[in-house]
């Protein structure tokens, strides 16, 4: 009989990563992490003993925790996640915190996400600002699918779905505020084989050369979608700050700025009409 203790221990050398082991055990026995910590001379059953041997051989193997619990973390939101959609990042969080400080609280706005995935951005903001209409598009169906279900977990009313490139299903319809997390890796880039990254969908992750396509895209499309006064923010990679401003400057926005993430790192950038 193995105590969860062993079993922990044993996970946390075959991964080299204890926390790892200890989400995939939390998820095994389906308690929080914490609860470990008060029963780990507890028994583990034989039948979750096999079972979380297995979902740490997947991880070893290379398989994102997020996709084998088939959930994760995003603002308040424990969201879930499938390999039709981008794991959401930490770092994404800002994206979220830019866009509600430019969304009065009592204000019945228009609010679109492009390029949802499991929805993470648009649920964040519609949660926080229930009085505001979100919109939230992909070109994929099966994202949208996840991104429905978790507003339906959350029963978060004030959002609707609608699928297509970016801002193609959206024709004639105007904004307050457009916000996007696009892919952002060059198409060549090395990291898309390693890691992670290697289990993602790689259309949410590239887009072209030098990475820029899809921004360069949005850039010059939500000028037709933005109310006056309107903002754009997106995330991008570390290194694209100045390009992604030299974009917004060329389509005549006005403010633009890039905001640094938590390791200060150039992260967002935006401007408004």
């Amino acid at each position: 009989m193995t105590e969860l203790h062993q079993a922990l221990a044993a996970a946390s050398k075959r991964l080299d990563e204890r926390v790892d082991a200890e989400v995939l055990l939390a998820h095994v026995v389906g308690k929080p992490r914490s609860w470990l910590i008060a029963h780990a001379n507890d028994v583990l059953e034989p039948r979750m003993d096999e079972a979380y041997a297995a979902l740490v051989e997947r991880r070893a193997a290379g398989e994102p925790v997020a996709y084998i619990t088939g959930r994760r973390g995003f603002w308040t939101l424990e969201l879930e996640v499938t390999p039709a959609t981008l794991i959401p990042r930490p770092e994404t969080e800002l994206l979220v915190e830019l866009a509600l400080k430019r969304l009065p609280e009592d204000q019945p706005l228009r609010v679109v996400d492009l390029g949802t995935g499991s929805g993470a951005i648009a649920l964040a903001i519609a949660h926080e600002r229930p009085r505001m209409q979100v919109t939230a598009t992909d070109a994929s169906g099966e994202a949208l699918a996840v991104a429905q279900r978790n507003a339906e977990r959350f029963d978060i009313a004030n959002i609707r779905f609608k699928q297509g490139d970016w801002l193609t299903p959206l024709s004639g319809q105007r904004f307050a505020l457009i916000v996007s997390n696009p892919p952002y890796i060059e198409a060549g880039d090395p990291h898309l084989g390693q890691g992670d990254l290697r289990f993602e969908p790689v259309t949410a992750l590239a887009s072209g050369h030098d990475g820029l396509d899809a921004i360069r895209h949005i850039v010059e499309a939500a000028r037709e979608h933005l109310n006056p006064d309107g903002w754009l923010l997106l995330e991008h990679g570390w290194n694209q700050g100045p390009a992604v401003r030299e974009l917004l400057n060329a389509q005549g926005y006005r403010d633009v700025f890039t905001a640094l993430d938590l390791e200060g790192r150039d992260r967002v950038s935006g401007g408004r009409l």
